[in-house]
């Protein structure tokens, strides 16, 4: 394991403080060299929609877009569970630049294969 790291984020503009420090620690594991994705959840899969970052800065923190932006520019994967995402209304042409909609297997396998990923929820 120290290969990969995972961010699990379920809070979108609900609770915009988790959001952006989800982001903030994605972009440190991605600037060490993990192999770095975020699984987009429940509330979260918000984030994934083109537009909706916008606007979200928590006072002390670079504006969450901006974050997100610089996480995919450097590497990393956004992936966003597909029955969260369809639950509420979204469909696959809005997904943002980076975002991949997938299946809980896909979680599953990036924590399980090549030694496993540590992972954090927020």
């Amino acid at each position: 394991m120290g290969d990969k790291f995972c961010v699990s984020l379920t809070c979108a503009k609900n609770d915009a403080d988790k959001a952006t420090v989800a982001f903030v620690v994605a972009n440190a594991a991605v600037a060490s060299d993990k192999e770095t994705m975020v699984f987009l959840s429940t509330e979260g899969v918000h984030l994934a929609t083109k537009g909706y970052a916008t606007g979200i800065h928590e006072e002390g923190f670079s504006p969450l877009q901006e974050l997100m932006d610089s996480f995919v520019k450097a590497g990393g994967k956004i992936f966003v569970c597909s029955p969260c995402y369809k639950k509420r209304g979204y469909t696959e042409e809005q997904v943002i630049s980076g975002g991949t909609i997938v299946g809980g297997a896909k979680l599953v396998e990036f924590l399980t294969s090549d030694g496993g990923s540590p992972c954090i929820t927020y």
